[in-house]
């Protein structure tokens, strides 16, 4: 038996990179036009953070709680664990993810959207790689427009744009919300360079920038 440092990333894979993708396109024709809603939903959040009515956290907090309810289950558990056993065990951090913004959102000082700094702007730009970019890239990768990966239907453009809303957020809970994005980010970007995918980038760099953004914020105060 080969020793276990002799193994290659790609050597714990589970599925193709057909597979993987098929998985999406499946999701997509499964669940449009939800997708228009998912969209529709993102839209909301980012004119809350800019527009600040009453009670705007605890609506932003309950958006993001309800998308990533729905992604975890939808997607994560119900199709991708299906093809990768592993993600049975990652689907339920989502849930929790819903959790504790939906509690974050509801307790007093729990999380407020209020920040306006270079980090809170860069936050509004990472959340549009989320909501316009991810949706235009199949075609950028040589995949077809029915795999694309949507904001509130996959779980990358979910992570990516709640990662930037959280970056205009401040409060006690923050920093445990804003774990669970970072950790799925890192696992999907290993898992696309693992399967050779030029895409791999871009998860690890929403994540590497939104690590670079809370530093620069740490090091400004």
């Amino acid at each position: 038996m080969s020793e276990w440092w002799t193994y290659r990333l790609e050597d714990f894979l589970l599925f193709s990179p057909r597979v993987y993708w098929r998985m999406f396109e499946l999701a997509n024709a499964t669940f449009w036009p939800l997708h228009l809603l998912t969209l529709a939903a993102g839209l909301a959040i980012v004119l809350l953070v800019l527009r600040q009515p009453r009670r705007h956290g605890l609506w932003i907090a309950l958006i993001l709680a309800a998308l990533f309810a729905f992604v975890g289950w939808s997607l994560l558990w119900s199709r991708y664990a299906v093809i990768n056993w592993a993600i049975a065990y990652v689907a339920p951090a989502f849930g929790l993810q819903a959790l504790l913004l939906a509690i974050g959102g509801a307790a007093r000082g729990g999380v407020a959207f209020d920040r306006r700094d270079i980090a809170g702007r860069l936050g509004l730009l990472i959340v549009v790689v989320g909501l316009v970019v991810y949706p235009l890239l199949p075609p950028l990768f040589g995949r077809p427009w029915a795999s694309a990966e949507v904001f509130g239907i996959a779980p990358d453009p979910t992570a990516i744009a709640a990662l930037g809303v959280l970056l205009a957020a401040s409060g006690g809970l923050v920093p445990l919300l804003l774990a669970i994005p970072l950790l799925w980010l890192l696992l999907s970007g290993l898992t696309l360079h693992a399967m050779g995918d030029p895409q791999a980038w871009l998860p690890l760099l929403a994540a590497a920038t939104t690590v670079a953004a809370l530093t620069l914020r740490r090091i400004a105060r």
